[in-house]
């Protein structure tokens, strides 16, 4: 991992740290463009009743709304869990419409479910 990517990890980590504090499951995520953060989330399921609003789905989200378009060209997103089996289509389905550009760095793996 590059110093430019430890630093924006380490922002998904203090996002995670804010959904923690709100009695959700601690994830943090976040889409870079060009060095600059573009988009920010963490999980909210619970608070929310969605089962959709995980921390990658709502940067995701925000990023194509900031950008006014679904296709996130450019991009890295930075997440601090793998996503599970639900959520991992997500990220791979924005990289293959936007001719693979969206990088994925994940700071930790798990094998439970969501």
């Amino acid at each position: 991992m590059v110093a430019r990517d430890e630093f924006h990890m380490r922002r998904a980590i203090e996002l995670a740290r804010q959904a923690e504090a709100a009695g959700e499951v601690p994830v943090g995520a976040l889409i870079v463009r060009n060095g600059e953060v573009i988009a920010e989330g963490f999980n909210r399921p619970i608070s929310t009743h969605d089962p959709t609003a995980h921390a990658e789905m709502i940067a995701l989200r925000a990023a194509a709304a900031r950008s006014d378009s679904y296709r996130l060209l450019g991009t890295t997103l930075y997440v601090t869990l793998e996503p599970c089996a639900m959520r991992a289509p997500a990220p791979q389905a924005v990289s293959s419409t936007s001719c693979r550009t969206l990088r994925s760095i994940t700071g930790w793996t798990s094998t439970r479910a969501c």
